[in-house]
């Protein structure tokens, strides 16, 4: 069974274009647009498949990725989560969060190749 991948970004354009550059390359995705409702889908199981991946955008209304993060980590303190912003100072809002940090904009193969190490367990330099 692929990879389950929780990609959260408010920008549907981007998330529907990282959303097919994964399943290309064979890893199971779920889209969120909203961070509120991939949280409460999260905390409440209700997705198809268990989530050994979080991607997530910094910058969201409602809710950004690191109140995003600091949420998860409170029920789900392993599951492991690349951050992607365009905002190279947003990576000191993740501190002590145990996030993965990529800025904008990531290629395809960065993307992938960062992706590869976190689910497989890789150490991420």
């Amino acid at each position: 069974m692929p990879a389950t991948i929780l990609l959260i970004d408010d920008n549907a354009v981007q998330a529907a274009t990282r959303q097919t550059i994964l399943k290309r390359a064979g890893y199971f995705v779920i889209a969120v647009l909203n961070p509120e409702r991939a949280l409460e889908q999260f905390r409440n199981n209700e997705f198809p498949a268990p989530i050994d991946l979080i991607i997530t955008d910094h910058i969201m209304p409602g809710m950004n990725g690191s109140e995003f993060v600091t949420e998860v980590r409170t029920f789900s303190p392993k599951v492991p989560v690349l951050v992607i912003s365009g905002l190279a100072d947003a990576e000191e809002a993740y501190t002590g969060l145990n996030i993965n940090f990529r800025l904008k904009p990531l290629l395809p193969d960065n993307l992938l190749a960062s992706v590869h190490r976190l689910v497989t367990g890789a150490a991420v330099q």
